[in-house]
């Protein structure tokens, strides 16, 4: 009983703090430096035995207010791939590619992304944490950004002790990102994720959610509020 209560505070308190981030942004959009933006994406898993498994995905991004105008306006086009390497039940390897269009909608790059990722992962109760560290080398025509990522999360399901089919759950992060590139100084970035999701079928997740980006913290301000739906389908 004191786990559950534990469980339901600090899903409270995550909720809380969302909502007072969305009043925030109410308030700032009259500023120059905060944007907001839909990010939608379909994901399809397999695994195809214990040791490996790997993903697909593609996703879009579009613009709703940015430059104190609300403009729906398509921003990019992304398409991932992970292949996943299981060391043991509460660590993994992955490997991604990613390329992102952005010519078509906007006078910027197109990029090529290389990823390697370590995860871990552990259980308290019905609390699973994930901690992820990523290094990515993003590439474009005129230059080449290295970006370290790590990443602490959580989800739990909201009824019970474990998420069976036609019941939710609920997904919080945090990340700090350090970019370096020969031309440019160096970046710091942090991020807060917070997302609801349902378990619609043994197949299907639905999932939706809020996240907020503080870009450039050590150079400039640079604010943007991502709103996330996703479907994840396994086959």
């Amino acid at each position: 009983m004191l786990n559950q209560l534990r469980i339901y505070m600090y899903y409270t308190k995550q909720f809380l703090f969302f909502i007072i981030v969305l009043v925030c942004s109410l308030n700032i959009q009259a500023q120059d430096y905060f944007s907001s933006i839909g990010e939608h994406q379909i994901a399809v898993n397999h695994k195809t035995n214990n040791s490996y498994s790997y993903n697909f995905s593609l996703a879009t991004r579009h613009f709703i207010y940015n430059k104190r105008n609300y403009n729906i306006k398509i921003r990019q086009i992304d398409f991932k791939h992970f292949s996943t390497y299981n060391l043991n039940l509460n660590s993994s390897i992955s490997f991604g590619f990613h390329y992102r269009n952005k010519d078509w909608f906007e006078n910027t790059p197109n990029e090529v992304r290389l990823t390697q990722q370590y995860n871990y992962k552990n259980r308290k109760g019905v609390l699973r944490f994930g901690h992820r560290f990523r290094t990515e080398q993003r590439i474009t025509k005129p230059k080449t950004i290295h970006r370290f990522r790590y990443r602490l999360a959580l989800d739990f399901p909201l009824k019970g002790k474990q998420l069976d089919i036609g019941e939710t759950y609920f997904v919080a992060s945090n990340e700090v990102l350090y970019s370096i590139a020969k031309v440019d100084r160096p970046e710091l970035d942090y991020r807060i994720t917070t997302q609801f999701g349902f378990l619609a079928t043994k197949n299907l997740k639905l999932q939706f959610g809020l996240e907020y980006r503080f870009e450039a913290l050590n150079l400039e301000k640079d604010q943007k509020l991502h709103i996330l739906t996703s479907a994840i389908i396994r086959i």
